[in-house]
């Protein structure tokens, strides 16, 4: 399917906001507003959806009325941009509802974020032919320390593509406060290497769930050289182990060109007898015929790319901590 992409946002359009997966408690409120007022100082509309300032059951709402609302938003000629304010754990429930034949059909808007909007975007890009935007998360846009990945954010909505884009010269961890450590994005191998392809991914944790679906099915996609990309939320290492051995038994993994994954989010093996995250890499991708990119700036340790699904990408790695990755709509 010919991948067709948002044009760039200008000031006066309108941006959608709901929450398809979690919503934001009231405690949060006010951060929530300081993203939306982001969003108006830069001169756009801002439509608020129903389904946003709640959270009951890990949602912000019922399945029912979070797809009623997220239809509305895809159909509705007027909307230029939906952004949902992050991911959660039941935007799966949605897919089922989504006309992705009646998608195709009709211009492109951008849909923004990461972890479970994976859920929503990979199947848009593969099924409806919409370039989908893997970055940092509306409820992102206040943080101060989130400036380099917000900037390509923003550039790639207000252009149409993501700059270039080098790694973060360090990066934090939730579970480490006031601690920042030195990007390590490397070859699982090592060395240098360069791979080229058009991007599709997310985050791990979700998109294992779709595989064997017509949600994330691979096949059409790799008519052309394709780079997959994975993030990992919360897997412990043997998680991460199922999860790429299934996706490499489901034939996901054969024919790409190349396979980045992110710095993993969640805390490794304390026990010196368990398996560790590095490990788990080698038992589940040795002798996977491309380069496999490691530790880069994608997902929930941040700072982090923003990677555009369909696009035609270029990933060079010079040696460990140095990289850079170009996009491009035409190959």
């Amino acid at each position: 399917m010919p991948i067709r992409f948002p044009a760039p946002l200008q000031p006066g359009d309108a941006i959608a906001v709901t929450a398809f997966s979690s919503g934001v408690h009231p405690r949060l409120h006010g951060r929530l507003d300081d993203a939306l007022n982001e969003l108006r100082a830069r001169g756009y509309r801002v439509v608020e959806g129903e389904c946003l300032r709640d959270e009951k059951h890990d949602a912000s709402a019922p399945a029912a009325a979070r797809l009623g609302e997220l239809r509305r938003f895809l159909f509705d000629p007027e909307i230029r941009a939906i952004l949902p304010p992050w991911g959660g754990e039941r935007a799966i429930e949605l897919l089922p509802g989504l006309d992705f034949a009646a998608l195709a059909g009709l211009p492109p808007k951008w849909i923004a974020g990461f972890s479970d909007v994976s859920t929503l975007m990979a199947p848009l890009t593969l099924c409806a032919g919409w370039a989908t935007l893997h970055g940092p998360n509306l409820m992102d846009l206040p943080l101060k320390d989130r400036v380099f990945g917000n900037e390509a954010l923003q550039a790639a909505l207000e252009t149409g593509m993501p700059p270039a884009q080098e790694p973060h010269g360090q990066y934090w961890r939730w579970d480490a406060p006031g601690r920042q450590f030195a990007n390590r994005v490397r070859l699982l191998d090592g060395g240098s290497g360069k791979m080229e392809g058009r991007l599709i991914g997310g985050c791990l944790d979700v998109l294992a769930s779709l595989q064997g679906t017509p949600y994330f099915d691979l096949a059409a996609f790799k008519a052309e050289p394709a780079i997959l990309y994975l993030e990992n939320c919360e897997l412990a290492p043997c998680g991460v182990l199922r999860a790429l051995a299934g996706l490499r038994l489901s034939g996901t993994l054969d024919g790409l060109s190349g396979l980045v994954l992110g710095r993993s989010g969640a805390q490794d093996a304390a026990d010196g007898q368990a398996l560790r995250y590095q490990d788990t890499l080698r038992a589940a991708l040795d002798g996977l015929p491309y380069p496999v990119v490691i530790d880069a700036d994608i997902g929930h340790v941040p700072p982090q790319w923003s990677l555009l699904n369909g696009a035609w990408a270029v990933l060079e790695v010079f040696g460990e901590g140095r990289a850079r990755l170009e996009q491009r709509a035409a190959r």
